[in-house]
């Protein structure tokens, strides 16, 4: 492809490499080969994370990115100063072994009281509601008797269909941890009085969910309608976890477990298609993973591809998984934190490893 180049000595470098960018789909767009992937998905368009030449789908999808395509940007890039050189996460992330993240696997914790049965029904209401707006059709369901475990379906997603899921979950998981962090700080300003840990582990939970969708944002392009649907779905889930959060933090708690029951089997299931072959452009030896996720997971060199960015991802999601459940069978305003607690006998909680979390008498 041509390859259009600016006089950097009639304008600043960053004013060339923006005249560039724009430039140069518009001579793609009038030559025989193309060199732009459009995705026609439920609200976003791919950005070229990959160079191979890609056909497009075809016209009968629905498309809801109004984005043309000489206006593909980055979303968040880096701003140059003049003093500093670069800003490092605020919560460096602990990092996993290879081993660590292969043994993650779905998990269920059975309902039990009113509360749990409760939170399991509104969160498979929620998960009916993405479904829908996605667009899944049912032949790429997965067996409704085992929602949170069964990873196989008649037809497999598309990567365009895996972004909108991503993006759109992880816009919602960023949520809870805030919303719970926010209410227990002002609760221990009025009480005058210690959280004991809580306050920590909810704000780098939620920390954390915005790095998965930020790293996902770097590969894909929300269209209006992506961007109204999470308008729409943050503004209401805030304020109803917000009103929940002062009433039963409890099941609030246990609702962010069968959240992040979801989020892992999401992710597991992906794994499960790209192993298949169903996902070719997330194999394509060209694939980069963005930056901010190779800084931020510190992915060694060898292991930067989509499926080792989605291990990551999956981990993180079942150490939350853990957390929330193990959270909700506590004492909600006089039991420690266990996961920064230091035992008498030196053992630490691992919260990826239990599916179900740990009841009250187990860790305390």
């Amino acid at each position: 492809m041509y390859a259009p180049r600016v006089n950097p000595s009639l304008c600043s470098p960053k004013q060339a490499a923006r005249i560039g960018r724009t430039v140069a789909p518009l001579l793609a767009a009038s030559s025989t080969s193309p060199c732009q992937a459009y995705s026609h998905g439920v609200g976003v368009r791919c950005t070229a994370v990959f160079v191979n030449q890609i056909t497009s789908p075809a016209s009968t999808q629905r498309c809801f990115s109004t984005t043309p395509a000489n206006r593909l940007r980055d979303f968040f890039p880096a701003k140059e100063t003049a003093q500093i050189r670069t800003t490092p996460p605020a919560w460096p992330h602990h990092g996993y072994t290879r081993a660590e993240m292969l043994a993650v696997v779905p998990g269920h914790r059975k309902p039990e009281t009113f509360g749990d049965k409760f939170a399991w029904y509104l969160m498979r209401t929620s998960r009916w509601c993405m479904d829908t707006v996605t667009g899944m059709s049912k032949e790429q369901k997965s067996d409704k008797k085992k929602p949170t475990t069964a990873v196989k379906a008649e037809r497999p997603l598309t990567e365009e269909q895996w972004f909108v899921r991503f993006i759109f979950l992880e816009s919602i998981a960023g949520v809870p941890g805030m919303v719970a962090g926010m209410l227990r700080h002002l609760r221990s300003l009025r009480a005058l009085k210690r959280d004991n840990g809580w306050i920590e582990t909810l704000l780098e939970e939620s920390y954390n969910e915005r790095m998965h969708l930020l790293t996902f944002m770097k590969m894909c392009e929300p269209g209006w309608f992506m961007k109204f649907i999470i308008l729409g779905a943050q503004g209401v889930y805030f304020n109803a976890m917000f009103l929940a959060y002062l009433i039963n933090p409890k099941i609030c708690h246990r609702f962010v477990g069968y959240l992040e029951e979801e989020a892992v089997h999401t992710y597991t299931r992906a794994i499960h298609e790209i192993d298949q072959g169903y996902l070719p452009k997330w194999t394509d030896p060209k694939f980069e993973v963005p930056d901010i996720a190779v800084t931020y997971w510190m992915m060694p060199e060898g292991h930067r591809s989509m499926k080792d960015l989605i291990l990551y991802i999956r981990a993180d999601e079942a150490g939350h998984r853990g957390v929330n459940h193990t959270l909700g069978n506590l004492d909600q305003k006089e039991d420690p934190n266990p996961f920064v607690s230091q035992y008498k006998d030196g053992q630490k909680l691992s919260p990826m490893t239990n599916p179900k979390g740990w009841e009250r008498e187990e860790v305390l």
